[in-house]
């Protein structure tokens, strides 16, 4: 029985995050999303509680665009199948309703499509 407030989304889109007090950005990949948050992939070891500031690109029509989220980690787990990296659980902290009606679109073209 699925216990989340809300669904996860399957995807598969670059994400580049800013690590608070750093000025240079790391990479990864959303793994899956919600309304409250992604499971991202990094090779990055960070510490659970980081805040961080996120950007994804995404395409949207015969264009990129992107959208930012403030966020914490709130979980962290070796990842598996012999992969160097980790996936993190990140919450949302803050999101502007521009965004989120960006990611809202996200999820409806995902489900459309699958």
């Amino acid at each position: 029985m699925e216990k989340r407030k809300y669904p996860r989304v399957f995807m598969d889109l670059p994400v580049d995050y800013w690590v608070k007090h750093e000025s240079y950005a790391h990479g990864g990949i959303v793994v899956d999303a919600s309304e409250t948050g992604f499971l991202i992939y990094s090779v990055e070891d960070i510490p659970i509680g980081t805040k961080l500031k996120i950007a994804v690109l995404f395409p949207r029509e015969y264009e990129l665009s992107n959208f930012e989220v403030a966020a914490e980690i709130i979980r962290k787990k070796v990842s598996q199948k012999g992969e160097e990296g980790y996936q993190y659980g990140i919450k949302f902290t803050k999101i502007l309703k521009e965004d989120h009606g960006k990611l809202r679109e996200l999820f409806i073209a995902k489900l459309l499509s699958d």
